[in-house]
């Protein structure tokens, strides 16, 4: 069975994640910014968390990915001020995920929570969401993906 992994990563745990399901068979593919957040801690905060929280999507340099084949799809996205980041928001404007069978959600957390993105993830997808908390610096928290 061909599974991919699909990701966003601005601090490394969507790298730390991919990682895992690299290890256990995953194809990955980790989405690229046209246009990088700021490099300075607060402010690349306060600007993805604000263009987060309205919605926003970031232009991608990959939109080029062929789903075909692939029986299993995870999509990995950091959780910015509550939400789904940007990058992620662009990427499922792109493509009907709706349509596969096996969709899950990895998402990455300060806090470990994400209710404003899981809900939306539920309104839009029949998908596991699975939430950890900084993969990056706490890494058992990988032993909650159960894919």
């Amino acid at each position: 069975m061909k599974k991919l992994f699909i990701y966003y990563s601005l601090t490394g745990n969507g790298d730390k994640v991919a990682k895992r399901l690299e290890n256990i068979g995953y194809d990955i593919v980790k989405l690229e910014v046209k246009k990088p957040l700021p490099k300075k801690f607060f402010f690349r905060v306060f600007v993805g968390g604000f263009k987060a929280g309205l919605n926003m999507k970031d232009k991608l340099l990959n939109t080029n990915i062929s789903l075909d084949g692939y029986e299993e799809v995870v999509i990995g996205s950091p959780v910015w001020n509550g939400k789904l980041s940007c990058p992620i928001n662009k990427l499922l404007s792109l493509y009907n995920f709706a349509q596969i069978k096996n969709l899950s959600f990895i998402l990455y957390s300060g806090s470990g929570e994400a209710p404003k993105a899981i809900k939306k993830i539920n309104k839009l997808y029949k998908a596991q969401v699975t939430v950890l908390k900084e993969p990056e610096k706490y890494n058992d928290e990988l032993d909650k993906i159960k894919l």
